[in-house]
């Protein structure tokens, strides 16, 4: 049984995406901004890839890992909607820090 996947450029594009942001989170954290929104951030890094991983083993033959947490997300399951927010959070944190980076660099500059 062979299941379709992303390719690895994909893959790698990807964590790196995810180290990189939490390198963004562990700066905004030593600078004392965004500090709630740095801890929220740590948990949905941390908790996502995990949940997105085990929720995907089982899907079938036919669908790669986000067309299937995508069907799942439409279903109503739990777990698709926790990646699903979990992802939003993401594109939401890049948004507010660089905003707040570059309100620094013109109150500096």
């Amino acid at each position: 049984m062979s299941t379709e996947t992303l390719p690895a450029w994909f893959w790698l594009i990807y964590y790196s995406f995810l180290f990189i942001t939490f390198g963004t989170v562990i700066y905004s954290l030593i600078r004392k901004s965004n500090f709630r929104m740095s801890i929220t951030l740590i948990v949905f890094l941390m908790t996502v890839p995990v949940i997105s991983l085990l929720g995907c083993i089982g899907r079938g033959e036919g669908q790669n890992e986000f067309e299937y947490i995508f069907a799942q997300f439409l279903q109503g399951a739990v777990w698709s909607i926790y990646v699903v927010i979990g992802y939003l959070f993401l594109v939401i944190w890049w948004f507010v820090f660089s905003l707040s980076n570059k309100k620094i660099r013109n109150v500096k500059g």
